[in-house]
């Protein structure tokens, strides 16, 4: 799997990119992407400084049991990024610097996959999601209390059973119903089987039961081609959007209406695509026998996902995304701590945002959108939901 810290040909070279590339500091500015590159053909003026009241919805946590755990296992890298540094501190002062209130946190590839057993799995998920529920979600201390929502991972292997899926129904249900986090995380894909593969109905099922927001964050497919970049650059959107249409096609969506969906990286490639990718779902020549107008040229089940900004808050990203659903269905995210090295300074974490927005919009697109999808959440923050 190319989260792991293996020495095959593709991992050295991704090393060797990283060892060249990263810290990204000086590189992200050039590119436009770290926090120096304000932009100059914003839409409207800037949105008001605000003390703190983002709410970021794609975020890690890694804590140190898992650490060791993956580094036991020879994991030292995921998605070609080194693992970064983490802990509830690094995370508040992160939180701080940038006016975001509170992290949705959840475990990026390769959650548990790499634990050959399933009873391995099933006590690391347990663990890990006990753990978010008490130390951070729950957290009565004063420095953390509000400062944590949590995405639930379950214990499906890299190739994901019967047996896997029943786990993970039963995990599911314990981290919403009695946990109370507010989701939960799958990946775009285990082992090559995309969400829509019949093994998961189980799952859906419940999640569906669950009326569950479920955030899908991607992984790296298996065999890619090797390009010598790491694959967190491009592999990870192409995932992402290889589970998104396989689980139109497979009416994911139209079978489990009362998910809600939110789909990392703006969607991956998704909604530049969108209509593409829904060209077996349109019949514009019946529409137009019976005289119908304004056919929808995506297919409407895209248009009800909900899209995060992280890496993703650039004009050519989020002009797709709005122009596909719509700016309430559009989430505020930075992917720290494996982003880290794009957030140098403080105050505006994504600036590029006023290219694509209005001041109102923003603060829609930072807060209230949120807060409308996690009730749970706003409740523990003392936050009206929109």
């Amino acid at each position: 799997m190319a989260a792991t810290g293996q020495t095959d040909s593709h991992g050295m070279r991704r090393r060797g990119l990283l060892k060249a590339a990263l810290p990204l500091g000086a590189g992200a500015t050039a590119l436009g992407t770290g926090p120096a590159a304000a932009t100059g053909n914003a839409r409207s003026e800037a949105p008001a400084r605000r003390d703190r009241d983002r709410i970021d919805v794609h975020c890690h946590l890694i804590p140190d049991f898992y650490r060791r755990s993956l580094a036991a296992h020879g994991i030292t890298e995921i998605g070609g990024v080194p693992v970064p540094a983490w802990s509830p501190n690094l995370a508040v002062n992160f939180m701080n610097r940038y006016g975001i209130q509170t992290q949705v946190v959840s475990v990026s590839e390769p959650g548990v996959t790499y634990l050959a057993s399933a009873k391995d799995r099933v006590a690391m998920a347990q663990r890990l999601n006990t753990y978010t529920s008490r130390d951070l979600v729950h957290a009565t201390s004063a420095r953390l209390k509000g400062r944590f929502g949590g995405f639930a991972v379950l214990p499906l292997g890299s190739a994901a059973d019967e047996q896997d899926v029943s786990h993970a129904v039963t995990e599911a249900e314990r981290a919403v119903r009695d946990l109370k986090l507010d989701g939960v995380g799958l990946f775009s894909s285990y082992g090559g089987k995309y969400l829509g593969d019949p093994v998961f109905a189980p799952l859906m099922k419940a999640l569906d039961d669950l009326c569950a927001m479920v955030f899908i964050h991607p992984v790296t497919p298996q065999n890619p081609p090797d390009l010598g970049l790491p694959p967190f650059l491009y592999e990870f959107t192409f995932d992402t959007t290889r589970a998104l249409v396989n689980m139109l096609y497979k009416c994911v969506y139209q079978r489990y209406p009362r998910i809600r969906w939110l789909a990392a990286h703006a969607g991956g490639t998704l909604p530049y695509i969108s209509y593409r990718t829904s060209l077996l779902t349109l019949t514009p020549a019946i529409a137009q026998q019976v005289g119908a107008s304004g056919l929808d040229d995506s297919s409407p089940h895209f248009r009800r996902l909900f899209y995060d900004t992280a890496l993703s808050p650039a004009p050519q990203a989020m002009m797709s995304v709005r122009e596909l659903a719509g700016t309430e269905h559009v989430l505020f995210a930075t992917d720290w701590p494996f982003a880290s090295a794009l957030f140098l300074g403080a105050g505006d974490p994504a600036p590029q945002l006023d290219e694509t927005f209005s001041p109102a919009e923003r603060l829609a697109v930072e807060r209230s959108n949120a807060l409308a999808q996690f009730p749970a959440l706003a409740a523990r923050i003392g936050a009206e939901p929109a």
